[in-house]
C-alpha cells in the first residue's frame, strides 16, 4: 500500500515546492486520479497534478504507520511543467447588484468607493469573489478534514488515502479524531465506504467501525 496523506509537501524535481490540498477520487472507479498541489506562498495557483506525476515508490515506507504524519511527495516534473498542469482552482467575478450594468468593470480583488459617479457618468462598482474547485466531470475532491459518517452518525476527520500503488485504487481510509476511538488514526476499508463526497459515506455502523481490528 501507498499512503497519501492530504498536507503532505509535495516537491518537483527542480526542487519547486507545494502542499498537497486535496486528493481527486474517481467514485466509479474507486480510483485517486490527482494530486490538488499549491505552490507555497501562491495562493490561487493550485493545479491539478496527475497521479502519474507522483513518485509512489517514495511513499510505501509509511503504509505501515497508522500515525503517519504529514511526508514529502516527490513529482516529476519542473516548475515550468508544473505551471502548465490544469488549474485545480477558478475565481469568478460578479458584481454587487444595485446598479445598473457598468460602462466600466473594476478588476477583481479591487478595492475602493463604488457606484454612480456624482455625474452620472461611469459606474463603478465592486466585485463579489467566488473561487470553486475543478476537477474532471464525474470526480470529487476528498480534503483533509473532510467528515466520515457511519449509517448511525460522524466517526471521524478525513486525514489522507491509501492505495494500491499499481492500480491507483483506495484500500483504506485515514482518520482521525472521531467519537469512537479519540485522538488517534484509524484504517477503515475502502469496502465499507457507500460514497464518496465533501461526506464520506459508509455503510456500517459505528459500532462495526469500531469492532475493526
Amino acid at each position: 500500500m501507498t499512503t497519501l496523506v492530504i498536507g503532505s509537501e509535495a516537491v518537483c524535481s527542480d526542487g519547486y515546492r507545494g502542499e498537497v490540498l486535496a486528493l481527486v477520487v474517481d467514485p466509479a472507479a474507486r480510483t485517486v486520479t490527482h494530486l490538488v498541489v499549491e505552490p507555497h506562498g501562491r495562493a490561487g495557483l493550485a493545479r491539478l497534478v496527475p497521479l502519474e506525476l507522483a513518485d509512489l515508490a517514495g511513499l510505501a515506507d509509511l503504509a505501515a504507520s497508522a500515525d503517519a504524519g504529514p511526508g514529502q511527495i516527490r513529482l516529476r516534473c519542473t516548475e515550468a511543467e508544473f505551471m502548465s498542469l490544469e488549474p485545480a482552482e477558478e475565481t469568478l467575478a460578479e458584481f454587487v447588484p444595485g446598479y445598473p450594468d457598468p460602462v466600466q468593470l473594476l478588476p477583481p480583488g479591487w478595492r475602493g468607493a463604488g457606484g454612480p459617479t456624482a455625474d452620472g457618468g461611469t459606474i463603478l462598482r465592486i466585485p463579489e469573489r467566488e473561487t470553486i474547485d475543478i476537477v474532471p466531470p464525474g470526480e470529487v475532491e476528498e480534503r483533509r478534514g473532510d467528515h466520515v459518517h457511519a449509517t448511525d452518525g460522524g466517526i471521524g476527520l478525513l486525514r489522507g488515502l491509501r492505495i494500491d500503488p499499481g492500480s491507483r485504487r483506495v484500500t483504506h481510509l485515514l482518520v482521525r479524531d472521531g467519537h469512537v476511538w479519540g485522538h488517534q488514526d484509524v484504517d477503515i476499508p475502502a469496502e465499507m465506504v457507500s460514497g464518496f463526497g465533501d461526506v464520506i459515506r459508509l455503510s456500517v455502523t459505528r459500532q462495526q467501525v469500531r469492532d475493526l481490528p
